[in-house]
């Protein structure tokens, strides 16, 4: 039998920091993390993997970013018929049920756990058909 590869997450963040803490939080936790600094490069390497065997089951966006948003990114994915799962990162993410449907919501600042929990929840298979109001996860 195959040993299976952890699953791999694409974070997209303009702040080095944020996307750096991102990504050690997830290898920590067991993930195959890949960063890029604005919605631009990760279009390019999400466009990239778009039919590789290996690609990515999460993107992880901010909103706020220079060259190309997290809701411009999102759109982009929706439009190439990519299906990836995605979480919107941010402390200014739309709240409203549109929004809800494409991305799972994560309000900055969030915690350790959020971020972990927030990412089990979203790639667990049963999860997958989660009502608009399960979407959103932020502060209480």
């Amino acid at each position: 039998m195959t040993p299976t590869l952890p699953q791999r997450i694409l974070v997209v963040d303009d702040d080095k920091d944020i996307c750096q803490l991102c990504s050690d939080i997830l290898i920590n936790s067991g993930y195959r993390v890949d960063m890029a600094e604005n919605g631009e490069a990760g279009w390019q390497m999400l466009h990239g993997t778009r039919h590789d065997p290996d690609s990515y089951q999460l993107l992880i966006t901010d909103n706020n970013m220079p060259r190309l948003s997290g809701i411009e990114l999102i759109k982009k994915l929706r439009l190439a018929s990519m299906a990836l799962p995605v979480i919107l990162a941010s402390g200014t993410a739309p709240l409203d049920s549109e929004w809800l449907r494409l991305a799972a919501i994560l309000l900055k600042p969030f915690s350790v756990d959020q971020l972990v929990d927030t990412v089990r929840v979203v790639l667990h298979p049963v999860n997958q058909a989660r009502s608009p109001d399960e979407n959103f996860i932020g502060q209480s």
